[in-house]
Parts: C-alpha cells; sequence; structure tokens
C-alpha cells in the first residue's frame, strides 16, 4: 500500500499512515442474492503519534464483479464507527453549545445532510453571536453586521451556510418542492465550521498567550533589573 497523508480525529496531528499504521479485513458476500456480489472492508488505522496511538475503525460496503471473482468495483457506503464521526477535537473554551451543534452536525452528516446542514447553519449563528457580540436578529441580519470585520470570501462562505442550512431549516412555500442536500454538500458546510473555530477562537487564544508570554518575560527582566541594581547599591 502506498504511504498517504491522514489527520488523526482524536489528537488533530496531521502524520503520514504506512502498513505499519494500518489493517485491512475483507469479507465477501458469495451466497446469490437480490443485491448481488458485494463485500465488506473493515479498516483500522492506529495513530502513529506516540503520545496518542488511538485507533479508528470504519466499514466500507463495496460491490463484487460478479461472484466469486472477488473484484471490488464501487463504493455503496461507508459506515465511521471509532469515533463515530469525523469530528476534531476542538479546546474547551470554545462555548459547549456551539461544539454540541458541530459534533451533532458531523455525526448525522450522511444519515440526514439535510438536518446535518441545518445544524452546521445553527452552530454558525452561535459563533457570530459569541465572538462577534453582534446583536441578536436573524442570522442574515447577523451576518450583515459583521461584514466589514471578514475578509470578502469568508463572509461570502458565511452566507452560503446560512443559505443551505436554511433548506434544512424551513420548508419551502410549496410543500411539494423538495430540495435536497447531498453528504458532500453538508460536509463542506462542517469544514467551515472548522475553519472558523480554527481562525477565530483558536487563533485569538494563542495570540493572547503569546502576547502574555512577552508581558511575563518583560516582567522577569524588570525583576532581575531591579534585583541586581539594588544588589549593586549594596555593595
Amino acid at each position: 500500500m502506498e504511504p498517504f497523508s491522514w489527520t488523526c480525529p482524536f489528537c488533530n496531528r496531521d502524520t503520514t499512515i504506512t502498513d505499519e499504521d494500518i489493517k485491512e479485513g475483507k469479507t465477501f458476500l458469495n451466497i446469490r442474492n437480490s443485491e448481488g456480489p458485494r463485500a465488506a472492508i473493515c479498516e483500522f488505522i492506529v495513530c502513529p503519534n506516540k503520545d496518542c496511538k488511538k485507533v479508528t475503525l470504519s466499514v466500507t460496503y463495496k460491490a463484487v464483479s460478479g461472484y466469486y471473482t472477488n473484484k471490488l468495483t464501487k463504493s455503496l457506503k461507508t459506515w465511521q464507527l471509532i469515533p463515530q464521526s469525523k469530528a476534531q477535537s476542538f479546546p474547551d473554551y470554545i462555548p459547549k453549545a456551539i461544539l454540541d451543534d458541530y459534533n451533532e452536525a458531523c455525526l448525522i452528516k450522511d444519515l440526514s445532510p439535510k438536518a446535518s446542514a441545518a445544524l452546521a447553519r445553527r452552530c454558525l449563528q452561535g459563533i457570530i453571536r459569541d465572538f462577534w457580540q453582534v446583536k441578536p436578529a436573524r442570522l442574515a441580519n447577523e451576518i450583515e453586521q459583521i461584514e466589514d470585520k471578514v475578509d470578502p470570501l469568508t463572509w461570502q462562505a458565511i452566507d452560503a451556510v446560512r443559505s443551505v442550512g436554511n433548506i434544512g431549516a424551513h420548508m419551502e412555500e410549496d410543500v411539494n418542492l423538495i430540495i435536497d442536500v447531498e453528504p458532500k454538500e453538508a460536509e463542506k458546510l462542517i469544514d467551515l465550521i472548522e475553519i472558523l473555530l480554527k481562525d477565530w477562537y483558536i487563533a485569538r487564544e494563542q495570540k493572547r498567550l503569546h502576547l502574555e508570554a512577552v508581558v511575563e518575560l518583560a516582567q522577569e527582566k524588570k525583576a532581575v533589573r531591579k534585583t541586581k541594581t539594588r544588589n549593586a547599591q549594596q555593595t
């Protein structure tokens, strides 16, 4: 197997997976049935990070070219078993309500993409209200309040989450008009939520820690200078 890039869902470390980190098992359904020949691929990955070493497990349901051929063709469905979703781990200084909506959006992405999109929309509203302290209103109005605070492309993407999320949150005027949201589309909305959590909350916290470290360093140097000056005066 060719090595491939991978991000651990537990420690969020980017790494490269080799044969030493992955184990696959294949089970073929060769009993004739109405669906045709099928196979289940069980895949374990162990995080190479020595401080993590957590296990992930997924199962992929695949079509097979023919009975007893064991030649895999297209993937039909994949289940993420451990962890249950591809939600990333985020620090607990991000409000719990926001993380709960994010985690739930990830969890039901494949089961109900429309509901996942609605949760991403709700998560976005929570982020905007908490981080930017906007005046509570309709989400569209709240997004307008931060237009001059973020770059144009980010603002457009934020408004896109609102727009797609509305499909899951609100019924069309014509109840017979059905607009679906695909799992890959819901995943794109979740991707933006992850970007905002990193670019806003995590970046702000890292900046705070760095600035406090500089201030603390200056205070330590000042204390050392004061001590040395006092000692010099006493000799």
